[in-house]
């Protein structure tokens, strides 16, 4: 698989975010795919099945709310294993870390906290890439 992402454009810019390695960063590259055809953000976070979509019906709305299971079955869980490589290492500077050890100390249930995690990490790494490709088609 590496063979073979080394060849997309966002090969390097994906595997310079950290938790991405030999393994995780082709996996999900090519889970994603062309990150061209969503036009917004919250359309990859959709399609990844990390949202929580709204609950509602007329005055009624839910507090309590579950991930989606719309999308791929398989990113969930690509983007729990790199959710505990970035925990595991601990990089301070890391934003996607920051985030994550802020929502641990709150006190949130781990699985909150992990699916917290990986949307913020699927927006940063939408707007890495994007804007990479874009700077490649000047």
């Amino acid at each position: 698989m590496l063979s073979l992402a080394s060849v997309l454009p966002k090969f390097p810019v994906v595997m310079g975010m950290f938790g991405m390695g030999e393994t995780l960063g082709p996996q999900l590259m090519a889970e994603i795919g062309n990150i061209e055809r969503f036009e917004r953000k919250q359309s990859l976070v959709a399609f990844a099945g990390v949202d929580a979509p709204a609950y509602q019906s007329g005055t009624f709305e839910s507090q309590k709310r579950h991930i989606s299971k719309r999308g791929s079955p398989r990113l969930p869980k690509t983007f729990f294993q790199v959710m505990n490589t970035i925990l595991q290492h601990a990089p301070a500077d890391d934003p996607v870390y920051q985030f994550l050890d802020r929502k641990r100390a709150e006190g949130k249930h781990y699985y909150v906290y992990m699916t917290a995690g990986a949307n913020k990490f699927l927006r940063i790494y939408y707007g890495t890439v994007k804007a990479y490709l874009r700077q490649l088609d000047c």
